[in-house]
């Protein structure tokens, strides 16, 4: 039996692993190993992301132990020590699952290409979605610019593929103990340990993926349409950091929502399930941006705000904005909530992002770059058309006059203030009424409840209708310049 090795980044599973799986079917032993290199170019890992890799690289290499394998840990550049190991271990094949990032693509060809002059096979999979970019197209050959057409279309293509299983076992890898470097030696937990909260709201590896998709499916799924945008709630999902770091795939969430929906037979299920895999779709859209638009991680799509006047000087406007400390409610619970946790609801990341871009008018890469370094889920695809999308740049049909008005949407997505009241605790004994605009509350009411403004609790930052203005005139000043 021959040696293969399987090239691991971001699908660190053993059911649905086509890599691995066609490394067993070839009759080879498979050689799972993880090679730590950020290529120039690419966006280093945030924090919060090394955090999630530590772990969940731990828990791989416990599943592979399990199994009778292991993971063999390397630090370097990937094609250097691909090659060395082919002839170090006397491999005749590689096998790996294709990434989608505009470094990724470009190392992985130059990497196949390498590996093939030298007389090996080398072979890649679509793992990571549920159709590549390049397999999507309009009728044109032009990739979608607009979300609908583009779910449209995935519903009438093929089938999704169903999940591959998890090998029963796996046989011993045969190298020596020297080669593995070892997962305590890359370093990946931060110096300051501002992580310590996270544990209490996640389990990295493939368990606590399946265990979340579980619950979930159980739980969730059946109000996810009425629940999905109340952040007090447990109405989401919460999958994006598994499906991230390719602890589950989306073919495997695709078909457990499918099935649950189907077995349980209850009413308004089929139309939950499918509001879902809508959301599923949302994560395609945004790959499917990224690698037919690759300058997008830094430059807006939308041209004409290349020379849109983003504020200079906003530093420490910046800073409280990180910090949770604008004033605005919901927007500072929504901060807390990413510090303490690594993760933020959805709604609440629009409306924190829409400040930041609309109100304070500071540049949505400074955005982006903080929600990169601060969420587990940090993908460069979702993170740059969530923050496109917001600030009114990206592809979109609606015009960039949506500017979302915080005390409108806490009111109406946090009606008791609860998401208020569990990060912003300091705000906890004002009313209802009062607690998505302290600013606006009676003396009495702020006494009573301990809030001394600009004390205990700061006075906004920004006044919002007046900065709504300020940035629309912007706009129609941008788009006159454009005609």
């Amino acid at each position: 039996m021959g040696n293969a090795l399987v090239w691991l980044r971001r699908d660190l599973r053993l059911a649905d692993n086509p890599a691995l799986c066609a490394a067993l079917d070839a009759g080879l032993t498979p050689i799972p190993v993880y090679i730590h290199d950020e290529p120039a170019g690419s966006w280093p890992l945030g924090a919060a992301s090394a955090w999630w890799l530590h772990h969940t690289l731990v828990e791989f290499d416990n599943s592979l132990r399990a199994l009778g394998s292991r993971l063999l840990i390397i630090r370097g550049d990937s094609e250097a020590e691909l090659l060395r190991l082919c002839q170090t271990l006397n491999v005749s094949h590689v096998f790996w699952n294709r990434l989608h990032e505009p470094h990724s693509r470009q190392r992985d060809t130059r990497i196949k290409t390498a590996l093939r002059n030298r007389g090996l096979t080398a072979t890649s999979f679509n793992a990571e979605l549920l159709r590549e970019p390049r397999e999507l197209l309009k009728a044109d050959g032009s990739p979608y610019r607009v979300f609908t057409p583009f779910w449209k279309a995935l519903q009438k293509s093929s089938p999704v593929r169903a999940p591959l299983p998890a090998p029963r076992s796996l046989p011993a890898p045969g190298y020596a103990d020297g080669e593995d470097l070892g997962i305590e030696q890359l370093a990946l937990l931060p110096t300051i340990p501002w992580y310590r909260g996270f544990a209490a709201h996640w389990q990295p590896g493939e368990a606590g993926a399946y265990r979340a998709l579980q619950e979930f499916c159980a739980a969730a799924l059946a109000d996810y349409p009425d629940d999905r945008d109340l952040p007090a709630l447990a109405g989401t999902s919460r999958l994006s950091p598994y499906l991230h770091f390719g602890e589950l795939s989306p073919q495997q969430a695709w078909h457990a929502v499918q099935q649950e929906a189907a077995t349980r037979a209850q009413p308004g299920l089929l139309a939950a399930s499918e509001s879902w895999l809508r959301q599923l779709a949302w994560r395609e859209f945004g790959h499917h941006l990224l690698y037919h638009f690759p300058d997008t991680t830094d430059q807006p799509m939308d041209a004409r705000f290349a020379a849109f006047p983003w504020r200079t000087g906003y530093r420490d406007d910046l800073r409280l904005w990180q910090q949770g400390m604008t004033g605005i409610p919901i927007v500072d619970a929504g901060m807390r909530e990413l510090w303490e946790s690594g993760w933020m609801h959805n709604r609440v990341r629009m409306i924190t992002a829409s400040l930041l871009t609309k109100n304070l008018l500071i540049p949505w890469q400074q955005g982006a770059r903080w929600f990169w370094d601060t969420l587990v889920d940090a993908d460069l695809a979702n993170n740059t058309l969530g923050w496109q999308w917001t600030a009114g740049c990206g592809v979109d049909a609606a015009p960039y006059f949506r500017i979302f008005n915080p005390v409108r949407q806490g009111e109406r997505f946090d009606p008791d203030g609860s998401y208020i009241r569990r990060w912003v605790p300091e705000l906890s004994g004002l009313p209802a009424e009062w607690i998505h605009q302290p600013w606006a509350a009676p003396r009495e009411a702020l006494s009573t409840a301990g809030v001394a403004l600009g004390d205990s609790y700061p006075e906004p930052i920004v006044d919002l209708q007046q900065s709504r203005a300020r940035a629309l005139g912007i706009w129609d000043r941008l788009k006159n310049q454009a005609r």
